[in-house]
């Protein structure tokens, strides 16, 4: 694709820039695409990147799970994946052969810097026998630590799956205590001790810096002004906002809800890029600009410094192969339940 091409095809997504700047951008992905292919590399794209990255240069879009998945299966030696750090550790995870990049040096997250692989340890030495359960936005140390990993979307069905009448469910308070509901199972937090015979999952206090900030009272006001918005919340915001809302899914759930739904207008409550690339795959349909809230992580990663991750190499994603091995234990314990 030639810049021509591209700064049309940006301009599809990116209706209010300007030409200047779809020109620059352009360029940019240009570069990145014959780049991508002198190194025989494959660019992930989570669902929270910015549209004009979302929409030019990757080979695969989605969440981070899905797309460490679809790296692993395709022909490459390089991944570069346009996240946060443990989802580049998951990539690296599934794919040691591969050279794993992200193109921010501090993308982290407020869930997996919530939680240590000590952290895991003591929970465990605390509750002999009860299972782990871990979310997938965590880091590769904690992820060897625990029996079964999950995601926002399978959280309840891994769960399930358990014979086990308590649960440890790490880290994300909300997700746990929005799994707990579902399960008939009610959630304690550290140091009460579990009653087996209670039907109960002992959480931990960490939460997603962005899914945390919307409240009920955002909802009720975006209501009180759009009476027919469809509201939609991503599974790590609270109880409270979950029983608001009109529906609660994973991103990728949102964006088939968006996509298949009939509703004049939606509040999508996430990450504020994911609502920019729905409102730009969707101009016939009103997503209101309203209760954004950005990851300052996930604003790390940008065109320019995806160019740099394939012309330099840097930053390279490492797992010490014991841990990887165990993590991938977990990982692949979660596929099998599905």
């Amino acid at each position: 694709m030639n810049i021509e091409e591209m700064t049309r095809k940006l301009q599809t997504y990116l209706r209010e820039a300007s030409g200047p700047e779809l020109r620059r951008k352009a360029e940019l992905a240009c570069e990145i695409l014959q780049l991508k292919q002198e190194k025989n590399a494959v660019i992930l794209a989570h669902n929270y990147m910015s549209p004009d990255l979302f929409y030019s240069v990757p080979d695969f879009t989605g969440d981070s799970l899905e797309l460490s998945r679809k790296a692993a299966a395709a022909d490459c030696d390089v991944i570069v994946f346009c996240g946060v750090e443990f989802m580049a550790e998951t990539a690296k995870i599934l794919s040691p052969d591969k050279t794993v990049l992200i193109p921010a040096e501090k993308a982290g997250c407020s869930l997996a810097t919530g939680i240590t692989a000590g952290d895991v340890r003591r929970l465990k030495a605390q509750y002999p026998g009860v299972p782990v359960v871990t979310y997938i936005n965590t880091y590769a140390d904690v992820k060897a630590e625990c029996d079964v990993c999950c995601t926002s979307g399978n959280a309840a069905r891994v769960v399930a799956s358990l014979d086990s009448d308590t649960v440890i469910f790490l880290p994300d308070e909300y997700l746990g205590r929005n799994v707990a509901r579902g399960s008939g199972k009610r959630i304690i937090f550290p140091p009460a001790k579990p009653d087996s015979a209670a039907g109960r999952m002992i959480g931990w206090h960490a939460r997603c810096e962005v899914h945390e900030q919307f409240t009920p009272e955002d909802i009720a006001r975006v209501r009180a002004g759009y009476p027919d918005v469809a509201v939609l919340a991503h599974p790590e915001c609270s109880p409270a906002v979950l029983d608001a809302a009109d529906f609660a899914g994973s991103t990728s759930a949102m964006l088939r809800y968006v996509a298949e739904s009939k509703a004049p207008r939606y509040l999508i409550l996430t990450e504020a890029a994911m609502c920019e690339n729905v409102a730009a795959a969707h101009p016939d349909k009103e997503i209101l600009p309203l209760c954004r809230i950005r990851c300052p992580h996930m604003a790390l990663i940008t065109l320019e410094n995806t160019r740099d991750a394939l012309k330099t190499g840097r930053y390279a994603v490492e797992v010490p192969e014991e841990i990887r091995r165990r993590a991938l234990r977990s990982v692949e314990r979660m596929l099998a339940i599905g």
